[in-house]
């Protein structure tokens, strides 16, 4: 009995790792942005709807996948990437300040026609983690509901058209698919002091937001500049954990879910449209500010992912390393600062109402 219940689930995992490979390969295929991690997610999507099967995404998998790519963006990083950084912080706090704020009034402006409260609105369009919105939403009595269903939306908005639009702005002489021919490094470097790497993500679980991306890049990042001799990561391993990670956002989505958004659904749609359109607008500000590629700056600022923004980077001639410092620092203050801010706000107005 015991070898039978742990056939299913192994077969069950095979079965989402053939989906999500077939779908990668589809989008590899037609030359679509970021394909082994779009691919997986529409895919998993499609199959979930089509066939009403169930599919397996072990965490440890995913988390596998996040750590990998984490490793390979830390590998891009060198000295001067942060004396680059240094002098941008200032102006890029204050755009993404801007950014967030009109944000927010936006999200207060729509409940005046629609019969959604300001608290659920709020935090259903702030472009910060999921699980961190929902919970800061929760200790206010906001719809944790709509916030997650609204939150979903605006999570797959994002991940779609964002590498779609900037792939077809700026993709030139780059494939979409360049992340698979970029310089490869022929150090033989021992692929032991990774271990750091993965430790690093391990040990910051608890604390850091996306810490199994975050963790294993700082940590590859400081072995790199301080001179580490490390290897490349090959590219079907690199392959293996865009599919690993992208399987497992497909398989936490369901159309179900944005159904449920009913009528207020398209709204916040809108809205997350118009935040990328303002973050781009500013990108473009950001990048006749500073001597950053327009590619890099509008990257650096966009409302997406960590993960997602830096393989569009490397996809179409950025700065991977500068997209990924200045996307950890919105991150964290998205999901450190914003949810505080909100709830110091909207608890002063309740007292003085």
């Amino acid at each position: 009995m015991l070898l039978a219940k742990e056939k299913l689930p192994l077969s069950k995992i095979v079965e989402t790792y053939l989906i999500a490979s077939l779908s990668g390969l589809l989008f590899y295929a037609f030359d679509l942005p970021i394909p082994w991690m779009l691919g997986p997610i529409t895919g998993m999507l499609l199959w979930k709807t089509g066939t009403k099967r169930t599919l397996v995404t072990p965490p440890l998998l995913s988390n596998m996948g996040l750590m990998i790519l984490g490793i390979y963006f830390g590998l891009k990083f060198t000295k001067s990437t942060f004396i680059t950084v240094g002098p941008y912080m200032i102006p890029y706090f204050l755009i993404t300040v801007f950014i967030i704020s009109v944000n927010v009034l936006n999200s207060f402006v729509v409940t005046k026609f629609i019969n959604v409260d300001k608290v659920t609105s709020a935090f259903a369009s702030v472009p910060g983690g999921l699980p961190e919105m929902v919970a800061a939403s929760e200790s206010l009595k906001a719809n944790t509901a709509l916030v997650t269903i609204f939150q979903t939306i605006r999570l797959l908005t994002v991940v779609f058209v964002v590498p779609f639009v900037v792939v077809h702005l700026f993709q030139g002489d780059f494939s979409s698919n360049n992340i698979l021919t970029t310089d490869v490094n022929t150090s033989s470097g021992n692929y032991l002091w990774f271990v750091f790497s993965v430790i690093a993500g391990w040990l910051f679980r608890n604390i850091l937001p996306a810490a199994y991306v975050i963790g294993p890049l700082a940590a590859t990042a400081i072995m790199n500049v301080i001179g580490v001799e490390l290897p490349a990561i090959s590219i079907g391993l690199l392959i293996f954990a865009q599919i690993s990670v992208g399987m497992s956002m497909g398989n936490k989505m369901t159309i179900e879910d944005l159904k449920m958004g009913g009528k207020f659904g398209w709204v916040y749609f809108l809205l997350t449209l118009f935040l990328i359109t303002i973050s781009f607008g500013c990108g473009y500000v950001f990048a006749k500010l500073t001597n950053l590629s327009l590619p890099t700056a509008i990257l650096s600022l966009a409302p997406g992912g960590l993960v997602e923004m830096v393989l569009t980077a490397e996809s179409v001639g950025g700065d991977p390393a500068i997209v990924s410092s200045l996307q950890f620092v919105r991150l964290l203050f998205i999901i450190l600062v914003v949810p505080s801010i909100l709830k110091w706000l909207f608890r002063h107005n309740l007292k003085g109402s």
